[in-house]
């Protein structure tokens, strides 16, 4: 059985070799900057989805496309984590390390 996570990182790895890097940021703090950018734009994107603007008539949520706004955004992410060197499973101890001060901040009425 593939990891899910694993096989995601496979994909973006072999999505990624397929660009000219003529544009691409060559420090490691460069690169992260515009892969922020990218997130931060495909949120906005996800966003714009919302009704979030009280003040126009809502068209409905479009889930599709938000789904699709949601995926550009991992697609972001994940290159972060590899640009930063983070394995699929030094991203699952981060994040349980995290998650536990989560939980002990929510407990102690952080």
């Amino acid at each position: 059985m593939v990891d899910t996570l694993e096989e995601i990182f496979k994909l973006q790895k072999e999505y990624v070799s397929t660009f000219s890097f003529e544009r691409y940021p060559k420090s490691l703090e460069a690169r992260i900057s515009a892969l922020c950018t990218a997130i931060i734009h495909e949120a906005v994107e996800l966003q714009d989805l919302t009704s979030w603007k009280w003040w126009k008539t809502s068209k409905g949520f479009e889930v599709e496309r938000a789904k699709e706004e949601l995926i550009d955004i991992l697609h972001f992410l994940v290159q972060a984590f590899i640009e930063m060197n983070l394995s699929p499973n030094d991203i699952l101890n981060l994040y349980r390390a995290k998650n536990y001060v989560n939980r002990e901040r929510a407990q102690s009425g952080y």
